[in-house]
């Protein structure tokens, strides 16, 4: 997992409330039994229309925000299933960070797990963020992980909280299994000294 320490990217405003796991990513497409490649199935039946051609109404297909690596949400993003295709799929499609004033706990979690940024602010100030992507088209923020500052280009600055080890783990691009490799000397010590290999003799 790469570390992150700061990103600038352009803000993407999915303005609905309850974005639950299986619009990010339909059950349909969960047959993959890799974690890449989910990015092209992400909000898909928003994203496409019944016949298959792409719903120009929908806020990610429209140009300005093509390139977008940073999406603003609402209220309880991320709720639903505990499927941690919804965070692939986010990534895979290169979002690195998501902003919103409140996440299902699970989705949240697994955010981390996969090196995505997930951000709580207060609504006041989600809602400013929403209107000053509309109002500046390319609208784009830079998050620093290492100062906790969320920043634009027009002088607007906001700042955020994480919990440490939240934060630690990110700076330094580890998983859980990087976590726990952290330990592996006194893994193997423990091993060695209470498991001993079994005798065939």
């Amino acid at each position: 997992m790469q570390p992150f320490t700061k990103h600038t990217g352009v803000v993407a405003p999915l303005d609905r409330v309850n974005v639950d796991t299986d619009a990010i990513i339909p059950k349909t497409f969960m047959k993959r039994i890799e974690r890449t490649g989910y990015g092209q199935f992400l909000f898909y039946e928003w994203r496409f229309r019944e016949n298959g051609e792409l719903n120009p109404d929908f806020v990610l297909n429209q140009p300005r925000y093509g390139e977008a690596s940073i999406l603003l949400g609402r209220n309880n993003f991320g709720c639903g299933s505990s499927r941690e295709h919804a965070p692939w799929a986010i990534g895979d499609d290169g979002f690195r960070v998501i902003i919103a004033p409140s996440f299902a706990d699970i989705f949240y979690n697994n955010c981390f797990k996969n090196g995505i940024l997930p951000i709580c602010l207060p609504e006041d100030e989600v809602e400013t963020l929403f209107k000053l992507t509309e109002a500046h088209e390319g609208y784009t923020l830079t998050v620093d992980l290492e100062k906790n500052i969320i920043a634009d280009t027009h002088g607007h600055q906001l700042n955020f909280t994480l919990e440490a080890y939240r934060r630690k783990y990110l700076l330094l691009g580890l998983d859980d299994i990087g976590v726990t490799l952290q330990h592996e000397a006194k893994i193997a010590a423990y091993e060695q000294a209470n498991c001993p290999m079994p005798s065939f003799v």
